[in-house]
């Protein structure tokens, strides 16, 4: 006899496809920039479905240059298992932390863990040197995905602006999939 592990509390009466995105988010878990990160992705990419992989740390999660090198690897084959699995032909990579200007509660909480010691203009420097490392390395996350980085920096303002910290150029047919 199979018992039934949980009842349905509600129906939502969305439709589901079988078509996957073939765009991955890799962001940070903070709550305060999913809003943020659905509209820049929606408004300035043109993204409406997309995979998400949400983990402490965003895109710096996948950098062995912040030391951390057994996480930065099993996130790394992580998202190399996502990025071939499902077929993904843009790999977008966030970043988030304060402005030059900005408040320095907006500090990712993985990097304050890292350095906690740092004012937010090292953190900045080191989200650099990730960002360098994971060009080096992008073969072990994104293949031959079309590769975009990205930073939120909040302002003193108390608002939200985003830097290209890279981006690969469109590819010529982007109806076509990558090759694998």
């Amino acid at each position: 006899m199979t018992e039934a592990i949980g009842v349905p509390t509600r129906a939502l009466g969305l439709p589901w496809t079988a078509a996957r995105p073939r765009v991955l988010v890799v962001a940070c878990s903070d709550g305060r920039l999913q809003e943020a990160t659905d509209a820049f992705l929606r408004d300035a990419l043109d993204v409406h479905r997309y995979d998400r992989l949400y983990v402490p740390g965003g895109g710096g999660a996948l950098s062995a240059a912040r030391g951390e090198f057994m996480r930065s690897h099993e996130f790394r084959r992580e998202c190399r298992f996502l990025v071939d699995a499902h077929l993904v032909e843009h790999l977008v990579l966030l970043f988030h932390g304060p402005a030059d200007d900005g408040p320095s509660e907006a500090v990712c909480a993985d990097y304050r863990r890292l350095q906690n010691w740092a004012p937010a203009s090292q953190v900045r420097v080191q989200q650099a040197a990730d960002v360098r490392d994971l060009l080096v390395r992008r073969d072990e996350f994104a293949r031959s995905a079309r590769l975009s980085i990205y930073r939120f920096e909040v302002t003193a303002r108390r608002t939200l602006e985003v830097v290209t910290l890279h981006e690969d150029p469109p590819a010529a047919n982007a109806s076509q999939p990558a090759p694998r």
